[in-house]
Protein backbone atom coordinates (compact mmCIF):
# COMPACT_ATOMS: atom_id res chain seq x y z
CA UNK A 1 0.00 0.00 0.00
CA UNK A 2 1.42 3.33 -1.09
CA UNK A 3 2.16 5.92 1.56
CA UNK A 4 -0.18 8.93 1.41
CA UNK A 5 1.34 12.17 2.67
CA UNK A 6 -1.03 13.66 5.29
CA UNK A 7 -2.20 17.10 4.26
CA UNK A 8 -3.84 20.04 6.00
CA UNK A 9 -6.32 22.30 4.23
CA UNK A 10 -6.98 25.89 5.22
CA UNK A 11 -9.93 28.17 4.62
CA UNK A 12 -7.89 31.38 4.61
CA UNK A 13 -5.32 32.95 2.32
CA UNK A 14 -2.62 35.61 2.73
CA UNK A 15 -3.26 38.72 0.65
CA UNK A 16 -1.03 39.20 -2.39
CA UNK A 17 0.71 42.58 -2.65
CA UNK A 18 2.25 44.17 -5.73
CA UNK A 19 4.64 47.09 -5.27
CA UNK A 20 6.60 49.29 -7.66
CA UNK A 21 5.79 51.12 -10.88
CA UNK A 22 8.53 50.62 -13.48
CA UNK A 23 9.57 47.24 -12.11
CA UNK A 24 7.00 45.50 -9.95
CA UNK A 25 7.43 42.76 -7.36
CA UNK A 26 4.71 40.52 -5.93
CA UNK A 27 4.80 38.78 -2.54
CA UNK A 28 2.28 36.97 -0.36
CA UNK A 29 -0.67 35.09 -1.80
CA UNK A 30 -0.10 31.67 -0.22
CA UNK A 31 -2.91 29.59 1.28
CA UNK A 32 -0.71 27.21 3.30
CA UNK A 33 1.85 27.46 6.08
CA UNK A 34 5.34 28.59 4.98
CA UNK A 35 6.64 26.65 1.96
CA UNK A 36 4.14 23.78 2.35
CA UNK A 37 3.41 23.87 -1.37
CA UNK A 38 2.44 20.18 -1.32
CA UNK A 39 -0.71 21.21 0.57
CA UNK A 40 -1.76 24.19 -1.51
CA UNK A 41 -0.42 27.22 -3.36
CA UNK A 42 2.75 29.26 -2.72
CA UNK A 43 2.65 31.52 -5.79
CA UNK A 44 5.33 34.04 -4.81
CA UNK A 45 8.71 33.91 -3.09
CA UNK A 46 9.37 36.11 -0.06
CA UNK A 47 10.88 39.49 -0.89
CA UNK A 48 14.12 40.86 0.58
CA UNK A 49 14.76 44.62 0.44
CA UNK A 50 18.18 46.17 1.04
CA UNK A 51 18.18 48.85 3.74
CA UNK A 52 19.69 52.28 3.06
CA UNK A 53 19.54 55.53 5.06
CA UNK A 54 19.32 59.25 4.36
CA UNK A 55 22.41 59.86 6.52
CA UNK A 56 25.67 57.91 6.87
CA UNK A 57 25.12 54.83 9.08
CA UNK A 58 27.59 55.76 11.81
CA UNK A 59 25.83 53.47 14.29
CA UNK A 60 26.23 50.38 12.07
CA UNK A 61 29.16 48.02 12.85
CA UNK A 62 32.23 48.43 10.66
CA UNK A 63 31.65 44.95 9.20
CA UNK A 64 28.51 46.27 7.48
CA UNK A 65 29.59 49.86 6.87
CA UNK A 66 32.66 48.82 4.89
CA UNK A 67 30.43 47.05 2.33
CA UNK A 68 28.87 50.40 1.44
CA UNK A 69 32.02 52.51 1.78
CA UNK A 70 32.02 55.27 -0.81
CA UNK A 71 28.25 55.31 -1.35
CA UNK A 72 26.65 55.42 2.11
CA UNK A 73 27.15 59.18 2.40
CA UNK A 74 24.68 59.74 -0.43
CA UNK A 75 21.31 57.93 -0.43
CA UNK A 76 21.01 58.20 -4.23
CA UNK A 77 24.42 56.60 -4.82
CA UNK A 78 23.65 54.01 -2.14
CA UNK A 79 20.33 53.09 -3.75
CA UNK A 80 21.92 52.79 -7.20
CA UNK A 81 24.69 50.61 -5.80
CA UNK A 82 22.15 48.24 -4.24
CA UNK A 83 20.15 48.10 -7.46
CA UNK A 84 22.94 47.91 -10.03
CA UNK A 85 25.73 46.08 -8.18
CA UNK A 86 23.90 43.97 -5.60
CA UNK A 87 20.87 43.27 -7.84
CA UNK A 88 18.42 44.37 -5.16
CA UNK A 89 14.81 43.43 -5.89
CA UNK A 90 13.60 46.27 -3.66
CA UNK A 91 15.13 49.01 -1.52
CA UNK A 92 14.07 50.24 1.92
CA UNK A 93 14.96 53.88 2.60
CA UNK A 94 14.98 54.65 6.32
CA UNK A 95 14.72 58.39 7.00
CA UNK A 96 16.84 58.31 10.16
CA UNK A 97 17.96 61.88 9.60
CA UNK A 98 14.48 63.23 10.28
CA UNK A 99 14.57 62.15 13.93
CA UNK A 100 14.66 65.15 16.30
CA UNK A 101 17.67 63.64 18.09
CA UNK A 102 19.62 63.10 14.86
CA UNK A 103 19.71 65.68 12.03
CA UNK A 104 16.08 66.76 12.50
CA UNK A 105 15.57 67.04 8.73
CA UNK A 106 12.32 68.72 7.75
CA UNK A 107 9.50 66.94 5.89
CA UNK A 108 10.44 68.97 2.82
CA UNK A 109 14.06 67.76 2.98
CA UNK A 110 12.85 64.17 3.39
CA UNK A 111 10.51 64.55 0.40
CA UNK A 112 13.41 65.78 -1.75
CA UNK A 113 15.52 62.77 -0.74
CA UNK A 114 12.71 60.41 -1.65
CA UNK A 115 12.19 62.09 -5.02
CA UNK A 116 15.91 61.92 -5.80
CA UNK A 117 16.12 58.22 -4.88
CA UNK A 118 13.01 57.37 -6.90
CA UNK A 119 14.42 59.18 -9.92
CA UNK A 120 17.61 57.11 -9.74
CA UNK A 121 16.14 53.60 -9.43
CA UNK A 122 13.45 51.50 -11.06
CA UNK A 123 13.00 48.79 -8.40
CA UNK A 124 10.25 49.21 -5.76
CA UNK A 125 10.91 51.48 -2.79
CA UNK A 126 9.88 51.04 0.84
CA UNK A 127 9.91 54.39 2.70
CA UNK A 128 10.38 54.25 6.46
CA UNK A 129 10.30 57.05 9.01
CA UNK A 130 12.64 57.49 11.96
CA UNK A 131 10.27 55.76 14.41
CA UNK A 132 9.54 59.03 16.20
CA UNK A 133 5.74 58.96 16.19
CA UNK A 134 5.22 62.74 16.17
CA UNK A 135 7.85 63.51 13.52
CA UNK A 136 6.79 60.58 11.34
CA UNK A 137 3.26 62.02 11.26
CA UNK A 138 4.68 65.02 9.40
CA UNK A 139 7.45 63.37 7.40
CA UNK A 140 5.50 60.41 6.05
CA UNK A 141 2.70 62.66 4.81
CA UNK A 142 5.21 64.71 2.81
CA UNK A 143 7.11 61.74 1.38
CA UNK A 144 3.90 59.90 0.56
CA UNK A 145 2.85 62.82 -1.61
CA UNK A 146 6.34 63.09 -3.13
CA UNK A 147 6.20 59.42 -4.15
CA UNK A 148 2.67 59.54 -5.57
CA UNK A 149 2.23 57.18 -8.49
CA UNK A 150 5.21 55.00 -7.54
CA UNK A 151 3.22 52.36 -5.60
CA UNK A 152 5.58 52.33 -2.61
CA UNK A 153 5.21 50.91 0.87
CA UNK A 154 5.00 53.65 3.51
CA UNK A 155 5.69 53.05 7.20
CA UNK A 156 5.46 52.62 9.93
CA UNK A 157 1.97 53.47 11.16
CA UNK A 158 1.61 52.97 14.92
CA UNK A 159 -1.21 53.41 17.38
CA UNK A 160 0.00 56.94 18.11
CA UNK A 161 -0.03 58.19 14.51
CA UNK A 162 -1.87 55.72 12.27
CA UNK A 163 -4.69 58.08 11.31
CA UNK A 164 -2.43 60.65 9.67
CA UNK A 165 -0.12 58.17 7.98
CA UNK A 166 -2.89 55.85 6.75
CA UNK A 167 -4.78 58.82 5.28
CA UNK A 168 -1.63 59.94 3.41
CA UNK A 169 -0.94 56.45 2.07
CA UNK A 170 -4.56 56.08 0.98
CA UNK A 171 -4.62 59.49 -0.74
CA UNK A 172 -1.44 58.73 -2.70
CA UNK A 173 -2.20 55.06 -3.46
CA UNK A 174 0.61 53.44 -1.49
CA UNK A 175 0.78 50.30 0.59
CA UNK A 176 1.11 50.74 4.37
CA UNK A 177 3.07 49.05 7.18
CA UNK A 178 1.11 48.73 10.44
CA UNK A 179 3.45 48.18 13.40
CA UNK A 180 2.46 46.94 16.85
CA UNK A 181 4.56 45.69 19.74
CA UNK A 182 4.85 41.88 19.63
CA UNK A 183 1.28 41.06 20.59
CA UNK A 184 -1.21 39.40 18.26
CA UNK A 185 -4.13 41.26 19.83
CA UNK A 186 -2.45 44.65 19.39
CA UNK A 187 -1.59 43.75 15.82
CA UNK A 188 -5.17 42.76 15.05
CA UNK A 189 -6.56 45.86 16.75
CA UNK A 190 -4.33 48.21 14.74
CA UNK A 191 -5.23 46.53 11.45
CA UNK A 192 -8.93 46.89 12.33
CA UNK A 193 -8.54 50.58 13.23
CA UNK A 194 -6.75 51.31 9.96
CA UNK A 195 -9.30 49.47 7.82
CA UNK A 196 -12.16 51.21 9.63
CA UNK A 197 -10.77 54.45 8.18
CA UNK A 198 -11.46 53.06 4.73
CA UNK A 199 -7.94 51.79 4.01
CA UNK A 200 -8.00 48.64 1.90
CA UNK A 201 -6.97 45.66 4.05
CA UNK A 202 -5.36 44.13 0.97
CA UNK A 203 -2.84 46.99 0.87
CA UNK A 204 -1.59 46.46 4.42
CA UNK A 205 1.66 44.91 5.62
CA UNK A 206 1.66 43.70 9.24
CA UNK A 207 4.78 44.43 11.25
CA UNK A 208 4.48 42.62 14.59
CA UNK A 209 8.03 43.87 15.37
CA UNK A 210 10.89 41.41 15.62
CA UNK A 211 13.98 40.56 17.59
CA UNK A 212 17.39 39.09 16.89
CA UNK A 213 18.61 35.57 17.49
CA UNK A 214 19.27 35.22 21.21
CA UNK A 215 17.23 38.30 22.12
CA UNK A 216 13.64 37.06 22.19
CA UNK A 217 13.50 35.43 18.76
CA UNK A 218 11.38 32.59 20.12
CA UNK A 219 8.71 35.04 21.27
CA UNK A 220 8.75 36.84 17.90
CA UNK A 221 8.44 33.47 16.16
CA UNK A 222 5.43 32.47 18.26
CA UNK A 223 3.63 35.78 17.62
CA UNK A 224 4.20 35.54 13.85
CA UNK A 225 3.15 31.89 13.85
CA UNK A 226 -0.09 32.72 15.69
CA UNK A 227 -0.82 35.53 13.23
CA UNK A 228 -0.31 33.23 10.26
CA UNK A 229 -2.41 30.44 11.79
CA UNK A 230 -5.22 32.93 12.47
CA UNK A 231 -5.08 34.02 8.83
CA UNK A 232 -5.15 30.52 7.39
CA UNK A 233 -6.89 28.21 9.85
CA UNK A 234 -9.42 30.72 11.20
CA UNK A 235 -9.80 32.72 7.97
CA UNK A 236 -9.34 35.92 10.01
CA UNK A 237 -9.13 38.61 7.33
CA UNK A 238 -7.58 41.14 9.71
CA UNK A 239 -4.59 38.80 10.03
CA UNK A 240 -4.21 38.04 6.32
CA UNK A 241 -1.87 40.88 5.22
CA UNK A 242 1.73 39.77 4.53
CA UNK A 243 4.14 40.15 7.45
CA UNK A 244 7.36 42.16 7.66
CA UNK A 245 10.61 41.12 9.32
CA UNK A 246 12.66 44.31 9.76
CA UNK A 247 15.75 42.23 10.45
CA UNK A 248 18.78 44.46 10.02
CA UNK A 249 17.98 47.13 12.58
CA UNK A 250 17.60 44.55 15.35
CA UNK A 251 20.45 42.19 14.46
CA UNK A 252 23.30 44.64 13.95
CA UNK A 253 23.02 46.24 17.38
CA UNK A 254 23.42 43.10 19.52
CA UNK A 255 26.64 42.09 21.23
CA UNK A 256 27.27 39.08 19.01
CA UNK A 257 27.47 41.27 15.88
CA UNK A 258 29.61 43.98 17.51
CA UNK A 259 31.95 42.45 20.12
CA UNK A 260 35.58 42.56 18.83
CA UNK A 261 37.48 39.34 18.22
CA UNK A 262 40.17 40.61 20.61
CA UNK A 263 37.65 40.59 23.47
CA UNK A 264 36.04 37.25 22.60
CA UNK A 265 38.43 35.23 20.42
CA UNK A 266 36.47 32.03 21.05
CA UNK A 267 33.54 33.52 19.14
CA UNK A 268 35.50 33.49 15.89
CA UNK A 269 35.47 35.98 13.01
CA UNK A 270 33.40 39.08 13.80
CA UNK A 271 32.28 39.54 10.20
CA UNK A 272 31.27 35.91 9.74
CA UNK A 273 29.52 35.97 13.10
CA UNK A 274 27.43 39.01 12.14
CA UNK A 275 26.48 37.58 8.77
CA UNK A 276 25.48 34.30 10.42
CA UNK A 277 23.39 36.17 13.00
CA UNK A 278 21.44 38.08 10.34
CA UNK A 279 21.02 34.94 8.23
CA UNK A 280 19.78 32.80 11.12
CA UNK A 281 17.34 35.46 12.28
CA UNK A 282 15.88 35.93 8.81
CA UNK A 283 15.72 32.19 8.19
CA UNK A 284 13.78 31.67 11.40
CA UNK A 285 11.23 34.33 10.53
CA UNK A 286 10.85 32.88 7.04
CA UNK A 287 9.64 29.68 8.70
CA UNK A 288 7.40 31.67 11.05
CA UNK A 289 5.52 33.09 8.06
CA UNK A 290 7.03 36.48 7.18
CA UNK A 291 6.94 37.38 3.47
CA UNK A 292 8.86 40.69 3.41
CA UNK A 293 12.33 41.30 4.87
CA UNK A 294 14.56 44.34 5.30
CA UNK A 295 18.23 43.33 5.59
CA UNK A 296 21.67 44.93 5.52
CA UNK A 297 24.61 42.65 4.70
CA UNK A 298 24.75 41.38 1.10
CA UNK A 299 26.28 38.05 2.15
CA UNK A 300 23.39 37.44 4.54
CA UNK A 301 20.91 38.35 1.81
CA UNK A 302 22.57 35.90 -0.59
CA UNK A 303 22.47 33.12 2.01
CA UNK A 304 18.77 33.70 2.70
CA UNK A 305 17.97 33.87 -1.03
CA UNK A 306 19.66 30.47 -1.44
CA UNK A 307 17.64 29.16 1.51
CA UNK A 308 14.44 30.40 -0.15
CA UNK A 309 15.45 28.72 -3.44
CA UNK A 310 15.80 25.39 -1.63
CA UNK A 311 12.52 25.77 0.26
CA UNK A 312 10.58 26.83 -2.85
Amino acid sequence: MAFAVPKETYSGKVFELTIGSEKTVVFGGENVLPFNAFEGSVPNRPLIAYEIQDIPPDDWPETVRKVYEGVSGNPVAWAKYCQDTLNAKAIALRLVGTHPDRNNYSPEEAAKTVKDVLAAINVPLIILGSNNADKDSLVLVAVSEAAKGKNCIIGKAQEANYKTIAAAAMANNHKLIAMSELDINLSKQLNILITQMGFDKEKLVTDPMCSALGYGLEYTYSVMERIRLAALAQNDMTMQPPMLGDIGMYVWKVKETQAPESDLPSWGSLEERGIAWETATAGSLLLAGAELFIMRHPSAVQAVEKFIDELM
